[in-house]
């Protein structure tokens, strides 16, 4: 069990009500794990399962709003292709897969291919491409290196048509930098930055031991996580994008960054620079926006 913190605040300075500032909830991971209860196995995702310990965080750090907010949202496309006689492979192995009988599946599935490559074979097109296809592979026999389409552009200056499509193939999940200044002014402010990063690094790291006190090091558990919110006093901010829960992937912490090392006499560094590295456990998804947290503002 992960311990709990009061909060932290840098710096010191009281919060108003229109006070701007980034709000970071330390939140004990849980696994999304698998539902197999039913006919099919569901997959959780960690946002679902992780909404009790975000409401009550294993604690609070409140840092400024730090310089060169952005957000970056992206999913992955892709140049895609299937040619005619790929088609006709495809429309068989369909009919052969819908078909709740294996045996009479694969009949049906092999009798539309050859449907389809009779009708093929029947074009004299086809017929030329048959021979090309034949000739490529006499040419490469023999220690060339040519194509079905090269010998398609040499000898009818033609080649298969690919069908190329752009198609979608997944999301992908969203990452965040921020970099904060840390000038402490008094031994408070100095107490506070020193507790600040061994929270943070001693939450980004995993645990050797188990729930029930195992320390053989056999497995290790997840690293807790962190929830990230602008905030406007106590209120989220009306404008700037919302985070998912994000597991904190790197961590700097430069002790001269004013240049040169300079200390004061209980030898905390008088200038430091932080450098934290988040990505979100889950992608952001369309319905995401219709949420109550993502009608707030530009949403994700």
């Amino acid at each position: 069990m992960s311990k709990k913190f009061s909060p932290l605040r840098y710096p010191n300075s009281r919060i108003d009500t229109d006070s701007d500032y980034l709000e970071i909830r330390v939140v004990e991971y849980k696994p999304p794990g698998f539902d197999t209860s039913g006919e099919q196995a569901l997959i959780g995702n960690s946002t679902d399962e992780l909404q009790e310990n975000i409401e009550n965080p294993l604690g609070f750090i409140f840092l400024p709003i730090p310089e060169n907010i952005q957000d970056s949202n992206a999913v992955s496309w892709g140049d895609d292709s299937i040619n005619g006689l790929a088609a006709i492979g495809m429309k068989g192995a369909m009919a052969a897969i819908k078909n709740p009988n294996l045996v009479k599946g694969a009949v049906e599935g092999a009798k539309q291919v050859g449907t389809g490559l009779q009708s093929v074979i029947q074009d004299k097109g086809s017929q030329d491409l048959a021979a090309s296809f034949f000739a490529s592979k006499a040419v490469n026999v023999l220690g060339g290196n040519t194509t079905l389409d090269g010998v398609l552009a040499r000898s009818s200056g033609q080649i298969i048509n690919p069908n190329m499509e752009l198609l979608f193939n997944g999301v992908t999940l969203r990452s965040f930098s921020f970099s904060f200044d840390l000038a402490p002014r008094d031994e408070r402010e100095s107490d506070t930055i020193k507790r600040m990063l061994r929270i943070f690094k001693q939450n980004m790291q995993a645990k050797k031991s188990s729930d029930g006190g195992n320390t053989s090091g056999l497995f290790l558990r997840s690293p807790n996580v962190f929830q990230l919110n602008y905030k406007t006093g106590r209120r989220n901010h009306n404008f700037l994008h919302k985070f998912k829960p994000m597991a904190l992937l790197n961590m700097a912490v430069n002790y001269t960054g004013g240049g040169t090392y300079a200390t004061y006499d209980d030898t905390t560094p008088v200038h430091m620079k932080l450098d934290l590295s988040f990505q979100e456990l889950n992608p952001v998804y369309s319905e995401d926006y219709d949420s109550e947290e993502g009608k707030e503002g530009v949403g994700f």
